[in-house]
């Protein structure tokens, strides 16, 4: 578990590189990986084991995104962002102001596909999640505690 989990953080990594390589920043980037996170596991925590109800409207649920390509995912995704932004509650606090800042629609769709939808990451050990037990995961807890205050200040 431990050489998986290893194995995912610096997947992650190396697309936060090409992401970079391409004009987006730490803070551009960090989110986009935060957005379309928290659109993944609302959907694996809607089915077994956890079956629970999501807080996703399922015309911009993750099995939705994931089927797109192209412009048309590019043009779903920002639109998720923009509905999603204007519920109420939570939700709506996470994704207040969220814009798509991935602008070619292949790396959004490598993103999407090749590196999040491969992977089932509710059932992922906390390591990968954000514990800093290694330089690694320490990474990883400061990108997210990154996306987090970046979605706080966008919420003011």
């Amino acid at each position: 578990m431990a050489n998986h989990s290893t194995q995912i953080v610096q997947k992650l990594w190396n697309y936060c590189n090409i992401l970079r390589d391409n004009g987006l920043s730490y803070g551009d980037y960090v989110e986009q990986l935060t957005f379309l996170l928290f659109l993944k596991m609302a959907d694996e925590q809607s089915g077994p084991p956890f079956n629970k109800p999501s807080p996703i409207p399922k015309e911009f649920g993750w099995d939705r995104l994931v089927k797109l390509d192209g412009d048309d995912l590019e043009i779903h995704y920002r639109h998720t962002l923009e509905e999603l932004g204007k519920k109420p509650g939570l939700l709506g606090l996470i994704f207040r102001k969220a814009q798509n800042k991935v602008q070619d629609p292949a790396k959004l769709r490598r993103l999407v596909a090749d590196l999040i939808d491969k992977e089932e990451w509710s059932s992922l050990g906390t390591d990968v999640k954000g514990t800093p037990t290694k330089g690694s995961y320490r990474k990883m807890l400061k990108m997210l505690k990154a996306a987090r205050d970046s979605i706080l200040l966008r919420a003011r």
